[in-house]
């Protein structure tokens, strides 16, 4: 990428980050009241769906969504989906029917206004450093499951950067095995070139969600975590491409 274009990326990225600190600022003090009047948490959740669309839009993200036909109204789910950059939240949020949260990392529920919102929407703070205290919020959330609110999960548990998945971690897997519901493998492509994990450039484009058909919960049944973490991996694997949308010798400048 020469000087030029890296710096028009670099002060674009500025000018999302912008509205991102705005947008996330008032719709998470909104979210906070709402979720206090509304405890089916159905209007906040409509908030955030408005709050990561808006940030899509203005960042001039376009999101493709292949494969909803395979997800049956009003059920429940645990969505695991790879994960790239920021951007595969405001993603999700747009392209996920139904009411769910997220597992989350620790330090996210730290951030001021937002991490108060994201919890009043049902997510489950993890610290993957502390094993007890991971447990306790892997259980928390299959929990959240089984009362009827989908879950997404990033199996390799954190943004990554090379061509390939990362390694899953089991205990999410556990979590989904507790839950008794249907796993679901999605697979986002795209969002790295948009914003790499590190990095506070953003460059436009377009996203494709590819949603694969449920893991029904008999099939993982008396069956070791392993078995459902590599169905999972290779169901992701199968539609995640890592050079879209410029291909692997695309102009990336």
């Amino acid at each position: 990428m020469n000087r030029e274009r890296r710096s028009l990326w670099l002060a674009y990225g500025l000018w999302c980050y912008f509205w991102l600190v705005l947008l996330t600022a008032g719709c998470g003090i909104l979210v906070i009241f709402l979720s206090f009047l509304d405890r089916t948490g159905r209007i906040p959740q409509k908030v955030g769906r408005w709050w990561a669309a808006r940030i899509l839009h203005l960042c001039r993200i376009r999101v493709t969504v292949e494969g909803l036909e395979h997800l049956q109204p009003g059920r429940t789910y645990v969505y695991a989906a790879n994960h790239r950059s920021q951007f595969d939240i405001f993603v999700l949020l747009t392209s996920l029917p139904g009411m769910f949260s997220f597992v989350a990392k620790k330090s996210l529920f730290q951030i001021p206004i937002f991490g108060q919102a994201i919890s009043r929407l049902g997510a489950v703070s993890i610290d993957r450093a502390n094993l007890q205290e991971a447990i306790v919020s892997l259980n928390l959330a299959a929990q959240r499951v089984r009362q009827g609110l989908s879950m997404i999960i990033f199996p390799e548990g954190t943004r990554g950067k090379s061509r390939e998945l990362l390694p899953f971690k089991k205990g999410v897997f556990i979590m989904a095995q507790k839950a008794g519901q249907p796993v679901v493998p999605v697979s986002l492509s795209g969002t790295a070139a948009i914003q790499p994990r590190g990095s506070l450039m953003v460059r436009p484009g377009p996203v494709r969600v590819v949603i694969s058909p449920p893991i029904p919960p008999e099939d993982f049944v008396g069956r070791r975590k392993e078995e459902l973490m590599a169905r999972v991996r290779a169901a992701i694997a199968a539609h995640f491409d890592p050079d879209y949308p410029y291909g692997p010798a695309g102009d990336r400048s």
